[in-house]
């Protein structure tokens, strides 16, 4: 069954006191210019389904309740509006009701593709990759600002999609902007997470970003798409570059381009 929900709107076209130009479309949840297929794509996927907010069958990680989680995370929520720290595919397509975006970065915590994704970029039995933050280093994004009369409505549908399984942990983070500190909401990963890849040689991550495929596309569309998006807000992550340039010797390419 794929019934999708009516495409949610979001802001109309502004620039963020940093000088990040977005043009954020209707029904879109985008950010960036994108070209026909891929504003497409955002569209179709814009309003998520009831079949996108649920675990697909997968069994739930063991002490680890997504509500209870959700119902944690709002009890100790910053007062005011609500901020969210994106650093993977929460760049390019946000899906959330948000009215600044500020270039951002938190200390003490990495962008690293070592997570296994068994529904959005691979399977239960060839499961794909995606990015998450881990304890160590620091990690340049975005933080987006919910206006505070949305912000449990946005966080909810925001837990449908990043904690169907409550794979990630939640934090509260400080965010550096230029504007100042905020704390912003991030989805982190434990070391001791099952859902934690461990390192990977670079031929079992070559095979991986050939061949594993989800529900949203493959892993090396997802990785190359981010990779876009970091270089269009000025962000050069040294591992995500390392990763394309290994893409590209081997002849990996995708709808990304990149």
């Amino acid at each position: 069954m794929d019934e999708r929900s009516p495409a949610r709107a979001v802001c109309p076209a502004a620039r963020t006191a940093d000088g990040i130009a977005h043009r954020r479309q209707r029904g879109q949840g985008g950010e960036f210019d994108l070209d026909g297929a891929e504003a497409g794509d955002f569209a179709d996927n814009a309003g998520m389904s009831a079949d996108v907010f649920d675990d697909h069958g997968l069994p739930q990680l063991p002490g680890r309740d997504p509500q209870d989680l959700l119902e944690q995370t709002l009890a100790t929520r910053p007062e005011g509006d609500l901020w969210v720290f994106g650093y993977g595919s929460l760049i390019w397509r946000p899906e959330v009701s948000h009215d600044e975006v500020r270039s951002a970065r938190v200390w003490g915590w990495r962008r690293t593709l070592r997570m296994w994704s068994r529904i959005n970029r691979g399977t239960e039995q060839s499961p794909g990759l995606v990015f998450a933050l881990m304890a160590g280093g620091s990690c340049r994004g975005i933080a987006l600002r919910v206006p505070q009369r949305l912000a449990e409505r946005e966080l909810r549908l925001l837990w449908k999609r990043e904690m169907p399984r409550a794979v990630y942990d939640p934090r509260w983070l400080a965010c550096h902007t230029p504007q100042g500190v905020v704390r912003a909401l991030a989805f982190t990963l434990a070391p001791r997470s099952p859902s934690y890849t461990g390192e990977l040689d670079d031929a079992r991550l070559i095979d991986i970003l050939r061949t594993c495929r989800g529900r949203y596309g493959t892993t090396f569309d997802y990785v190359a798409r981010t990779a876009q998006a970091l270089r269009e807000l000025g962000i050069r992550d040294a591992e995500v570059e390392r990763i394309m340039r290994l893409a590209r010797l081997h002849r990996i390419d995708g709808p990304a381009g990149a």
